[in-house]
């Protein structure tokens, strides 16, 4: 019997990483291209690919230390010897069944020039999207759940501030990851959504402050009083001092784009303009009556 370990020249507590170190220093030194009419390299490379058949598979490895199967990894029976005939089992670590399939994978790993770095693993491809959010969304932030069109669904978190034509990433949920060849699976892609915020006319965007005008009754603007006003957040109830002018600001705080990370919330401006609207007939007369009454007090001076 041929104990695989001593072909690898390693111990029976190797490591996994140290049964694979093994076998690449031995398939490199014996591999035919570096050995051309070397029968005795060819038997060592046949020998070295026979165990790490066993050995480089986790459970070959365990039912070969417990005594079930033999070097060639045919079932031993209670009285010594495999079934069945052949030498079945060889570089079935890899998934290889046979001898020329193990030819085709080191093609891969030697050229004529000499050894190449074998397949290492692999990141997976990126997948690109596009998602369209309200206005509110960009300045407050939100959670979505997106179809991917693979048959997978993936939460995404929508931080405030975005703008459009952002891209957003979401690492780790694009396309599986490529394995190596030791069967290490590389990380899986990233999802890239390009972001388009619907315009709303009502916001005024500067930087994490939003501006809006709001209009006021001629009422409202001479005595004061409260107004509605839209934000982000929802609707609130805003004093207005008397005697206020169009084009009066009112700084609403924390009101605009919401705070995220390093950067504080932003505030809502709020600029306003005096509409007459509809005057009240007695106002309208109260309001004629006066004017009439200062057109006779300067003519009279």
């Amino acid at each position: 019997m041929i104990d695989p370990y001593a072909t690898l020249g390693i111990a029976k507590t190797a490591t996994d990483k140290e049964i694979r170190s093994a076998y690449r220093r031995l398939a490199k030194q014996y591999h035919p291209d570096h050995n051309p009419n070397n029968a005795k390299a060819e038997e060592k490379f046949k020998a070295i690919g026979k165990a790490y058949g066993i050995l480089g598979d986790k459970e070959k490895r365990a039912r070969f230390d417990r005594g079930e199967i033999d070097e060639n990894g045919q079932e031993r029976s209670p009285f010594g010897g495999g079934f069945g005939g052949g030498t079945r089992g060889y570089g079935q670590r890899q998934g290889f069944q046979s001898e020329d399939d193990l030819g085709a994978f080191f093609s891969d790993m030697f050229g004529a020039g000499g050894f190449r770095t074998p397949p290492r693993p692999r990141r997976g491809e990126d997948l690109h999207g596009e998602i369209t959010i309200s206005f509110e969304e960009a300045a407050l932030g939100d959670k979505r759940e997106i179809d991917l069109g693979t048959g997978q669904k993936i939460a995404v978190n929508i931080p405030p501030g975005v703008e459009e034509g952002m891209t957003l990433r979401v690492k780790g949920k694009g396309m599986a990851g490529h394995p190596g060849h030791d069967g290490t699976v590389g990380p899986a892609g990233d999802v890239l959504l390009k972001i388009h915020v619907k315009p709303d006319p009502y916001y005024v965007r500067e930087g994490r402050n939003l501006r809006v005008t709001q209009d006021i009754d001629l009422k409202t603007a001479l005595l004061g009083g409260k107004i509605p006003v839209r934000t982000p957040k929802g609707t609130v109830a805003v004093s207005v001092a008397a005697h206020s002018d169009s084009g009066t600001i009112l700084r609403l705080k924390g009101r605009g784009i919401e705070a995220h990370g390093r950067s504080a919330a932003g505030d809502l401006l709020v600029t306003l303009r005096v509409v007459l609207g509809k005057l009240d007939s007695e106002l309208q007369k109260l309001i004629e009556g006066y004017y009439q009454q200062e057109a006779s007090s300067e003519k009279a001076s």
